[in-house]
């Protein structure tokens, strides 16, 4: 079994908070808009990471990071990437590849709005955790816990962290 926390969106931005959470996790995984690699080696010194970059990352996230992180991880299949859309809206992109080479679990990041979604047609969990930094819209920070065992997906909770700053 592994404890994952989902994040995205930290545009440059942690603390305590995140940090408390990072330490409770077994695998953390960043959805891309890091903003700094200061965000990714914090996160690095605690938990290992998985990561994607987001279209407001520098040459540094993109020569650390790639853009589309696939990967299996306890019997489920993952695609994570920054920009995916939603359900029956994916991104022009990813559409094609995620029907012909389906995931389990397909996470992003990008709109800073939280949403957890079942995909009916495509059967995959879509997952986008919001946003943990204070650049943004967003009025509260967000972040997803799961845990993931023997290819089922169980034990999903939102956090909400304090209003933005």
């Amino acid at each position: 079994m592994k404890k994952i926390l989902l994040l995205s969106d930290t545009h440059g931005f942690i603390d305590d908070q995140i940090v408390k959470f990072v330490k409770q996790a077994d695998e953390v995984w960043h959805a891309g808009d890091i903003g700094t690699l200061e965000v990714t080696d914090t996160i690095k010194k605690l938990k290992p990471l998985r990561a994607v970059y987001g279209n407001i990352d520098d040459k540094n996230a993109r020569a650390e990071f790639p853009l589309d992180n696939r990967f299996e991880i306890e019997g489920v299949s993952v695609w994570m990437t920054h920009i995916g859309g939603y359900p029956t809206k994916y991104n022009q992109r990813v559409r094609e590849a995620l029907q012909k080479n389906t995931p389990q679990l397909f996470i992003c990041g990008h709109s800073h709005i939280l949403k957890v979604q079942f995909d009916k047609k495509l059967n995959l969990l879509h997952l986008n955790p919001g946003a943990a930094g204070n650049h943004g819209f967003h009025k509260v920070r967000t972040m997803l816990r799961f845990e993931i065992e023997n290819g089922n997906i169980k034990n999903m909770e939102v956090i909400e962290l304090a209003h933005r700053g």
